[in-house]
């Protein structure tokens, strides 16, 4: 189970891309939703610019979904933008 936390409030999920489509929902702002995860990502790293150096926001075409997902969260938790919390015994 992974865990997601942003302002308070907690995505769960088994795996990141079930937790980036829940932040995608919960966007309002976004206005592509249900389009391929990678625009998603792409306009929300856009958003963040003022946290996360546009060095570090490149999204590699070679990555599948999931991967994508995963390098996300962890890029918004090491520049503070959220906390990813993995939990491998399903107690998150």
């Amino acid at each position: 189970m992974m865990v997601f936390r942003v302002d308070k409030k907690d995505y769960c999920g088994n795996t990141a891309l079930e937790i980036v489509r829940a932040l995608e929902s919960d966007t309002r702002e976004y206005p592509h939703r249900g389009q391929p995860v990678r625009i998603f990502l792409k306009w929300s790293l856009q958003a963040l610019s003022k946290q996360i150096p546009p060095r570090d926001m490149q999204l590699s075409k070679r990555m599948k979904a999931e991967e994508l997902a995963l390098s996300y969260l962890c890029l918004r938790d090491e520049y503070g933008a959220g906390q990813l919390l993995i939990d491998r015994d399903g107690k998150a």
